[in-house]
């Protein structure tokens, strides 16, 4: 006969079992890394992405440390190899890691002020220069960001093809700057004629975040505005970026994360706003599906590289 008593003894046995679980994989992950590209550079990703570190540490009962990355290949390095347990990504970093076998699941996703879920790689130059259009630069040197950046080098290439033009025999140089950040100063001060970057909106972009900090200057020292800069190309709409978890953690863990990222933009506000300057939306859930394009426009890029060489 079923009594009461077995019921409730019944009930807090699952209930005890799933206290359990989650203590189960707190003591198997005492700790994780969280990883960032360097979109910018070293401080600035610190600043922007620490209180989100915190956050996670408070909200998952862990510690969760925060790793600015070399490059871009550092990240798909890190989760290929374990060492990173959620990681933020361009779309083409993660197209990457996804290709080359690493077993990470993208699993929310930026959200842009309009409720878009997508940027563009745009060209610019300076708004001195005589330069209206890519067809004036030939010979001249230009500046992309990262070999696995979408907006700063596989959709710039991809555009450049659509116009008939291989930019490692276009242009006097091809030049990777390792950042957004860094493209950005290296056309500034001369050192390229163009530089490739990701744009949002007209208030909205790797520039006017730079410019509101005040770290855009000329060769001279010269602080420069946004009127300083001219974009003479704007690619189609690329998929926003993801943050990607491990696939070998524990369901309940990685449950627990992504209920973590959803919940940020009610539970702590001003670190969210910190990560996007206050632009964004809060994040959606989003697959790894939803990148296979990216992942078509990689494959791509890397026939175009393997053609020209």
């Amino acid at each position: 006969m079923i009594t009461r008593r077995i019921i409730l003894a019944g009930a807090a046995a699952l209930a005890f079992a799933g206290s359990a679980s989650a203590e189960d994989w707190k003591a198997k992950y005492p700790e994780i890394t969280f990883a960032v590209i360097p979109a910018e550079n070293g401080s600035g990703v610190t600043e922007r992405y620490g209180p989100l570190t915190e956050y996670l540490s408070k909200e998952l009962g862990i510690k969760v440390n925060l790793r600015v990355a070399n490059d871009y290949a550092a990240v798909i390095e890190g989760q290929r190899a374990g060492n990173i347990h959620i990681g933020y990504y361009g779309p083409a970093s993660f197209a990457r890691a996804r290709l080359t076998g690493v077993k990470t699941d993208a699993f929310v996703i930026d959200v842009n002020a309009d409720g878009s879920k997508g940027y563009y790689s745009v060209f610019y130059v300076l708004a001195k220069s005589p330069y209206q259009k890519v067809e004036d630069l030939k010979g001249k040197n230009l500046g992309l960001v990262d070999p696995n950046s979408t907006s700063g080098n596989n959709m710039p290439r991809f555009k450049l093809n659509a116009m008939g033009i291989d930019p490692d025999a276009y242009f006097s140089k091809v030049v990777f700057t390792g950042s957004h950040e860094n493209a950005v100063l290296a056309l500034a001060q001369g050192t390229v004629d163009v530089a490739a970057n990701w744009w949002n909106a007209d208030d909205d972009s790797n520039l006017t975040r730079m410019l509101a900090k005040n770290m855009v200057k000329s060769s001279d020292g010269t602080p420069l505005k946004k009127e300083d800069f001219r974009i003479i190309v704007k690619s189609d709409l690329i998929i926003n970026s993801p943050y990607a978890y491990l696939e070998s953690l524990p369901d309940d863990m990685k449950a627990k994360i992504k209920q973590a990222f959803l919940d940020m933009p009610k539970k702590d506000p001003e670190a969210f706003k910190k990560l996007s300057d206050g632009k964004n939306q809060p994040w959606q859930p989003v697959t790894n599906a939803d990148y296979d394009k990216t992942i078509e426009l990689i494959k791509f890029v890397d026939a175009l590289r393997k053609k020209a060489s």
